[in-house]
C-alpha cells in the first residue's frame, strides 16, 4: 500500500495545503483569534457602564445610615462605577416610591433599586428592581460590602474585637495542591487548567478544519473529474492513503507551531508568568499530545475523505457529517465539563473510549495524574479505532469517487462494501 506513487500523491498534498493561504491565515490566525477573545473579554468587562445610578432603600434608619457609611467609601463608588443614593421607607412606601420611579427604570436612567427589609439580619435576603432583574455582575459586586455591612451590624452589640469581626467576614480561599506519584505534592495554580482548555479546543478545531478541507478537496476533485486523471496513474486506496497522510501530517505540522509557545514558556525562563498561572506539565504530555492528535487526524480525516466520495457536493455532504461531527463534539464537551471536575467518572471512561479519548485524555492529563497503563491502553485504542476504520472508508472511497449524478442512499452506501476488487 505504501509505495513511491503513495508518497507522491502525500507530496503533493503537503504542498498544496502547506502554501496555501487558508493553512497560512488559520495558522496564524488561531493564535491571533485566542488573544482577540481575551482582549473582547477584557474589553466587555472594561466596557461596563459607568456612574451605574443605584438607589439603597433599607426598612429601619439605623440599615439605612450602615450602608451609606460603608458603601460610599467602596471601590465601586471611588472607581465611579456606582452612584448610590440612600432612603428609609417601609414596604408601603416602597410600592409607592417605585411606581413613580417605573419610567425612570425602564429608560435606565435609574440602574436599579435595592430594598433591604429589617429581616435581612436574619436571612440575608434583599429586593431588587430594575428593567433587567437578573443583574450578575452588580450582585457580585455589591455582595461582599452588603455582606460586610450586614455582619458589622448582626456583631455590633455583641463584644467581638475588630480582628474577629474581620475574620467573621472572610471567604474561604483554596490553595491547590497536586498530589501524584513521581512529583510528590507540589502547589499548582491556573496555568495547568487553562492550558486543559486550550488543548481541548486546539484539538477539536484543528480536526474539524482538516478534516472539512479534506471533505472538500475529494468533492472538488471528484466534481471537475481530475480523479480520474489521477485514478490513471494511481489506485483508489494509494490515493486515499496519500491524501489521509499528507492532510493528518499538515495538521500535525500545524498543532506544533500552535504549541510552540508553550514549549517556549517551558523551557526558558525568558517569560516569567504570575505564580497562580504557572503550569506543571513536562514534555512528555506535549509528545504523547501530538502523537494521540495524528492517530486522531488519520482516522477522522478517513472518515472525512469517505464521506466526500459519497456526495458530490457540499450541500449534500453537510447532511452526512453530522455523525462524524458527533463523535468531536460530545467528547468536546466531556473535555470541556472536566475543568469543573477532572475526576468525573465519564471523563475516565471517555479517556478509553475510541473517538472520545483523542480529545479527552489529552484534558485529562493536563489535570490529573493520569495512570500510565491509562495512556498506553489510550494509545493501543486510538491504533485500533484506526485500523478498524481504514478498510471500511477505503471500500466506501474506492467506489464513490467515480459515482456520479443521483445522491446515494445510505442503504446504497452500505452495499458498497460487499463489492469485491
Amino acid at each position: 500500500m505504501f509505495n513511491f506513487r503513495v508518497l507522491a500523491v502525500i507530496k503533493r498534498e503537503l504542498m498544496e495545503k502547506l502554501f496555501s493561504k487558508a493553512f497560512i491565515t488559520m495558522t496564524l490566525l488561531v493564535p491571533g483569534l485566542i488573544f482577540v477573545l481575551l482582549g473582547i473579554q477584557a474589553l466587555l468587562y472594561s466596557s461596563e457602564k459607568k456612574n451605574l445610578r443605584i438607589d439603597i432603600i433599607s426598612e429601619s434608619s439605623e440599615l439605612t445610615a450602615a450602608f451609606q457609611d460603608d458603601l460610599l467609601n467602596s471601590d465601586y463608588v471611588k472607581s465611579g462605577k456606582y452612584v448610590f443614593s440612600f432612603q428609609t421607607m417601609n414596604k408601603d412606601e416602597l410600592k409607592k416610591y417605585l411606581n413613580g420611579k417605573k419610567q425612570e427604570l425602564l429608560d435606565e436612567k435609574l440602574g436599579g433599586i435595592i430594598y433591604i427589609p429589617t429581616s435581612a439580619m436574619k436571612n440575608k435576603k434583599l429586593e431588587y428592581y430594575a428593567k433587567s432583574s437578573q443583574n450578575i455582575s452588580l450582585f457580585k459586586d455589591l455582595d461582599g460590602p452588603i455582606n460586610k455591612t450586614l455582619i458589622d451590624l448582626y456583631f455590633h452589640n455583641k463584644t467581638l474585637s475588630k480582628e474577629e469581626l474581620d475574620f467573621a467576614r472572610l471567604g474561604v480561599d483554596f490553595t491547590g495542591f497536586k498530589v501524584s506519584e513521581n512529583e510528590g505534592i507540589k502547589e499548582e495554580g491556573y496555568g495547568n487548567l487553562v492550558l486543559a482548555y486550550l488543548f481541548t479546543f486546539l484539538l477539536y478545531m484543528s480536526m474539524l478544519m482538516i478534516g472539512q478541507m479534506t471533505m472538500q478537496s475529494v468533492i472538488e476533485e471528484k466534481g471537475n473529474r481530475i480523479v480520474e486523471v489521477i485514478l490513471s496513474s494511481v489506485s483508489p486506496t494509494e490515493l486515499m492513503t496519500g491524501k489521509i497522510l499528507g492532510a493528518s501530517l499538515t495538521g500535525l505540522i500545524q498543532m506544533a507551531i500552535w504549541l510552540s509557545p508553550v514549549v517556549l514558556v517551558m523551557s526558558t525562563t525568558i517569560f516569567v508568568l504570575p505564580k497562580e498561572f504557572l503550569f506543571s506539565i513536562d514534555a512528555t504530555v506535549i509528545i504523547y499530545m501530538l502523537i494521540n492528535f495524528f492517530i486522531g487526524l488519520l482516522t477522522f480525516i478517513g472518515l472525512f475523505a469517505m464521506l466526500g466520495a459519497i456526495f458530490d457536493n457540499p450541500q449534500d455532504a453537510s447532511s452526512g457529517t453530522m455523525p462524524v461531527m458527533m463523535l468531536m463534539i460530545i467528547p468536546f464537551f466531556i473535555a470541556l465539563s472536566m475543568m469543573e471536575d477532572p475526576n468525573k467518572p465519564i471523563a475516565e471512561v471517555a479517556s478509553l473510549f475510541p473517538f472520545a479519548s483523542i480529545i479527552v485524555m489529552p484534558a485529562r492529563m493536563t489535570l490529573v495524574g493520569v495512570p500510565f497503563w491509562h495512556l498506553i491502553l489510550a494509545f493501543i485504542i486510538n491504533v485500533l479505532t484506526f485500523v478498524a476504520i481504514f478498510p471500511i472508508a477505503g471500500k466506501i472511497y474506492r467506489v464513490g469517487i467515480l459515482r456520479t449524478g443521483k445522491k446515494p442512499k445510505w442503504s446504497e452506501v452500505v452495499k458498497w462494501l460487499k463489492y469485491k476488487y
